[in-house]
């Protein structure tokens, strides 16, 4: 997916300020609608109250939901719980067309999505978002380069010294398949998880665009192998992989200044370790 160049893009032209306002004052006027019909929605309820028809909890929501609407909570707490889904939903939007989630690690994502649910947010304004993807911006090196880091940490990573060795011509990534009387199966969870980074990590360093996630690598891994189930061998762009039926798999770069361009990376992280072995 290509970063939306309206939110962020390599310039110092960060965020278009037109789209920006058009969101905010969208989230105001919105929010303004909803407190008002929160106020005419109370007062009907205390009018069919009054005459003996129940409030709106009772005629207004189906059988067994009577407490799934924030719109019939009292105005204060609806209007601050309805806020905050609005203001969580945009961010996660702007997020997601800044580019930045694309330079995460699948750990870092999911931190992120966890913040987003349980953390304070900011309220959508022009000032916040404007603060909030400067700064992101400014970082968007560190964020890839932690994204790297954490990859190199799960699959280049020597057990037996507990020291990083620089990601060589081949790596080997242990539960990434499993095999049956059926053939061959891509596991699901963490390891598919860091073969999907390690490709747009490559993307990445590629200058191309990250292909979509329906489309990346875990993915035509995985119909390769429900296709081709008498071979073991897979093979594109980036990478020829090689997979066991005790569930390993032999992963050969085929792309080495790329690998370079990563043990770059690693060595400003890890400069005396990985010295020794370069």
């Amino acid at each position: 997916m290509q970063p939306d160049t309206d939110v962020l893009t390599d310039h110092t032209d960060i965020i278009c300020s037109t789209s920006i306002e058009h969101i905010v004052t969208g989230r105001d006027v919105a929010l303004m609608q909803i407190e008002q019909l929160i106020q005419q929605l109370n007062t009907i309820s205390q009018l069919t109250a009054g005459i003996g028809g129940g409030n709106a909890a009772d005629w207004a929501m189906k059988q067994g939901h009577r407490y799934g609407c924030w719109l019939m909570e009292k105005p204060e707490k609806a209007l601050q719980m309805i806020t905050r889904n609005i203001d969580r939903s945009l961010w996660r939007d702007l997020m997601l067309k800044s580019g930045m989630l694309s330079l995460m690690d699948a750990q870092a994502r999911t931190q992120w999505h966890q913040n987003l649910e349980d953390g304070d947010l900011p309220a959508i304004s022009e000032a916040n978002i404007f603060s909030t993807f400067e700064q992101l911006h400014q970082s968007k090196a560190d964020v890839f380069e932690r994204g790297i880091i954490n990859l190199f940490k799960g699959l280049s990573w020597d057990f037996k010294t507990n020291s990083p060795c620089f990601f060589g011509k081949k790596i080997i990534i242990s539960n990434l398949v499993t095999h049956n009387r059926w053939g061959y199966s891509l596991t699901w969870g963490f390891r598919r998880d860091q073969l999907a980074d390690l490709e747009r990590m490559l993307f990445l360093l590629d200058g191309k665009a990250i292909p979509d996630n329906r489309a990346d690598i875990s993915i035509n891994l995985m119909n390769h192998i429900r296709d081709n189930p008498g071979k073991d061998v897979y093979d594109d762009t980036y990478f020829s992989i090689r997979y066991f039926q005790k569930g390993t798999a032999h992963l050969t770069f085929k792309r080495p200044e790329l690998v370079e361009k990563m043990n770059d990376i690693i060595a400003k992280h890890y400069p005396a370790m990985l010295a020794a072995n370069r």
